[in-house]
């Protein structure tokens, strides 16, 4: 069999499998019944993933090192319990009541709610440098020299020179950003915001937070336990909320499912109220939606046992499927009507609607798959498994209304049933149809410059890299997390550099040090720690000298010390008088803090970064930053977090959207140049889609209405599922009369209004998905389609009409002789009088 012969075997070998179906409605329903059965138990255990962890490849360095990470360190953040709104000292004993409760919880580690301030401040002196020591101990020698000049009844001081200070807070200064001192904090031993009576008990669970069964168990245990207390005590208005990594996780995880559920059924109620303007039949409805319904099951079966789950996109890709493959109904019913009122028998009209209305449908639905496939060259999982999926399940919708739609026209046909005629082929465009001839030059020159003008402006469209615009900000975990990190004093979720030994981690340390100092006030680096850097080294020869300082400081009277002084003094005293100490000697509230899932205290350099950590662009240089060092030894050094993870996947997106966006055209411009024959023809056809894409991207740079990673999918799927406007306007312009014209354009038109709007109801009802980026893919999705729309009911058609009067008929830009009976036909899947 030859390629030039294969269109219309495919339309001859379309046509007949309907009719067989048609005459065996029993058999073909049957068959979907059972299709339908196995696709809803292999869909039985789908579940809703939102990680974006898991959207990486395995082979990414990023995810393989957060792998490691969970598996030594275990879960990253904290389960945060606020308590709020009393006095600070009830405050207080809130946490000193609950943290040792809390601990004993089954799932939790360790409860963190106090600073080890006192620990590190009485050993201060430890973490100077040698040559500080010394610039203390001259301060100190000096005080004391005058000193006993002043006790010399015998000297008299001749200015007002004061006495020298025993204030080392300039030295002390020097060593302000180091560990030690960031988690010492600023004096106050809980973490209390005393201005806005609110404290924070920073519980660490067993598991991770990327488990969202385990996140969703622990927060739920920890809230039952809060609702179970007697909290009167701590005064009227107090109250607790819980906040942190774990919970956000779980509210974020119930707000995407209930978008889900919510997006779905608006984009059901959507399809279903217009299919009833459009038809005015109940029966019609139910012929157009049943199998749109078997061919979700049958997708989502597939779904299930390819991945198990479904993603933050494809999650609502059965809204989006449920629009797009109702266009088929409406082109395939409307076909069908428009036989069977001209006199044709049902069998020979659901023959005929199948083999040039239905062929058109499975081109149409071929080239929109290959433009989903484009994705598939994504390395981001959102992306890969969204073409994945919805190429199956464009092919699948064409052939669920191949096997459903013919049986179920066959038992209406032998219960009696005949479609009904009605309102010819005028159609909502006919006011358009009428002036549009009269006034193409106009509007095309019109139509021309605004593209142009926003294909000039197109230049300036902007990518949002700021993560936190993709976020739900008005869940309250997330607003009251907000107000943690300030509280503390750093970021709850540090990154962190996985060593093997104490040297590593040292060297990690210094390594990090030196890169902040070489890029000053731009560093992404906050500051960094690591428990054996907390162990300063030469504690033996520092304590010498701090033996001598406190010798001296010994022999200061401090009845002639004003009280912030003598405060200094006795700090002095405390501090020289600390005994070196050991890794085992720092607070376990520290020392839990570098300590891995199964108890090893080594490992764990933590990283905080000083920018945030859904700055996109910030996340990018603070990776940059901390990624990539070689130790001395050789060996590379891995880290890992979440903020990599996601710095990789804005740099996966940005730097492959190109590479999708061509891969789309290209497959598209190949689909339509195979079946339509010629390169010049599928061009043609390709403008509107092409303009359409032009100037929607100049308008999203006016109205400020950025792309981000999750939004600019919708590119490619704007080129799968517009193209065939195109390629309908084309081919019933070219092949009517010109005089034709108003009603050709009238029905045709319609049907595109059509097409377009149930292909756009799945996206239409994201709109109103409380999260972010979800809602940014509708709002994105939908002002394509309307630009789409103008272009092809005004601008391409007035185009059209110019083009022909210049060159006396179309046939010499698009010569039909190459277009096969689909292409020509495919005007046919336009209304139907009465119903179409």
């Amino acid at each position: 069999m030859s390629l030039k012969n294969l269109p219309q075997r495919l339309e001859l070998g379309m046509g007949g499998v309907a009719a067989r179906f048609h005459r065996h409605p029993f058999l073909a329903l049957a068959i979907a019944a059972l299709l339908t059965g196995l696709g809803v138990f292999g869909a039985r255990h789908l579940t809703l993933n939102a990680d974006l962890v898991s959207l990486l490849p395995r082979s990414f360095e990023s995810v393989q090192d957060i792998d490691k990470l969970r598996q030594r360190f275990g879960g990253m953040g904290y389960v945060v319990v606020v308590g709020q709104g009393a006095a600070p000292e009830q405050l207080q004993q809130f946490a000193e009541d609950l943290a040792p409760r809390l601990a004993a919880l089954p799932d939790v580690r360790f409860v963190d709610y106090k600073r080890a301030s006192g620990f590190f401040a009485d050993r201060a002196l430890y973490y100077l440098e040698p040559e500080d020591l010394k610039a203390v101990e001259t301060r100190i020698d000096d005080r004391i020299h005058y000193e006993l000049l002043a006790r010399n009844p015998l000297f008299v001081q001749l200015d007002d020179e004061p006495a020298p200070p025993l204030d080392f807070t300039d030295i002390q200064q020097k060593y302000g950003g180091s560990a030690q001192s960031r988690l010492s904090g600023k004096g106050e031993t809980y973490y209390l915001d005393r201005e806005n009576r609110v404290i924070v008990l920073l519980v660490k669970p067993k598991g991770t937070s990327a488990d969202l069964g385990y996140a969703k168990q622990v927060v739920t245990k920890v809230d039952a336990f809060l609702k179970a207390q007697d909290l009167s005590k701590y005064g009227p208005g107090f109250s607790t909320a819980i906040t942190g990594t774990y919970k956000k996780k779980v509210d974020q995880q119930k707000e995407i499912t209930g978008d889900l559920a919510r997006a779905s059924t608006i984009a059901s109620v959507l399809l279903l109220l217009y299919l009833c303007f459009h038809f005015r039949s109940a029966l019609a409805v139910l012929f157009t939606l049943v199998p749109v319904g078997a061919a979700l099951a049958w997708t989502y079966g597939f779904v299930g046992v390819a991945y198990g789950q479904v993603n933050l996109l494809t999650g609502f890709l059965g809204a989006i499927l449920g629009g797009l493959g109702v266009e088929h109904g409406i082109h395939l019913y409307g076909r069908y009507t428009a036989l069977r009122t001209e006199g044709i028998l049902a069998e020979d009209a659901t023959r005929e609607a199948f083999q040039h209305t239905g062929f058109s449908a499975l081109i149409s639905a071929m080239v929109a798959a290959l433009t989903f496939l484009s994705l598939a060259i994504s390395e981001f999982k959102a992306f890969r498994e969204f073409g994945v999926i919805a190429a199956v399940g464009m092919v699948v919708a064409v052939a669920a209304y191949v096997l459903i739609l013919p049986a179920l026209l066959g038992l209406a046909a032998r219960a009696g049933w005949k479609p009904r005629g009605g309102r010819g082929h005028e159609g909502a465009n006919s006011e358009i149809a009428r002036w549009l001839p009269r006034l193409y030059r106009p509007v095309t020159l019109v139509m021309g410059l605004l593209v142009l003008g926003l294909g000039v402006a197109a230049a300036k469209v902007r990518f949002n890299y700021d993560f936190s615009a993709l976020d739900d900000v008005s869940l309250e975990s997330v607003k009251l997390d907000k107000k943690v990190d300030p509280i503390l004093g750093y970021s709850q979720t540090p990154v962190i550099v996985l060593t093997d030994t104490p040297k590593q981690e040292r060297e990690v340390v210094a390594r990090l040090q030196e890169r902040k100092r070489q890029q000053g006030k731009d560093s992404a680096i906050d500051f960094v720690a690591a428990l054996e850097d907390l162990v300063p080294q030469g504690q033996q020869e520092k304590q010498q000298i701090l033996q001598r300082i406190r010798a001296q400081l010994q022999k200061v009277d401090p009845a002639t010390l004003d009280p912030a002084a003598r405060r200094s003094y006795e700090q002095a005293l405390r501090s020289t008088g600390a005994e070196p100490f050991t890794r085992a000697d720092i607070p376990a509230s520290v020392r839990r803090q570098f300590e891995g899932s199964g108890g090893e205290a080594s490992g764990f350099v933590l990283v905080f970064a000083r920018v945030s950590l859904s700055d996109g662009a910030g996340v990018q240089k603070f990776a940059h930053e901390v990624r990539g060092l070689e130790l001395s030894d050789g060996s590379r050094i891995s880290a890992a977090g979440e903020a990599f993870v996601l710095a990789d996947i804005l740099h996966m997106v940005t730097s492959e959207a190109p590479a999708v966006l061509l891969a789309a055209l290209l497959s598209v411009l190949l689909a339509m140049w195979l079946t339509m024959g010629r390169l010049q023809t599928a061009l043609f056809c390709l403008m509107p889609t092409l303009l359409s894409i032009l100037a929607l991207v100049g308008l999203m740079a006016l109205l400020d209405m950025p792309f981000n990673y999750l939004n600019i999918v919708v590119i490619p799927v704007l080129i799968g599922t517009t193209v065939d406007a195109g390629v309908h306007l084309v081919s019933r312009l070219t092949e009517e009369d010109t005089g034709d014209f108003p009603a050709v354009y009238g029905e045709t038109g319609r049907a595109i209004v059509g097409g377009l709007l149930t292909s756009a109801v799945g996206f239409g009802a994201l709109i109103l998905a409380h999260h972010p980026g979800l809602n940014s893919v509708g709002e994105l999705a939908i002002l394509g389609f309307a630009v789409n729309l103008l272009i092809i009911l005004l601008g391409f058609p007035a185009f059209l009409l110019l083009m022909q009067r210049r060159k006396k008929g179309l046939a010499r830009v698009v010569p039909m002789e190459h277009c096969p009976r689909d292409v020509k036909h495919a005007g046919d899947e336009g209304l139907a009088e009465g119903e179409g």
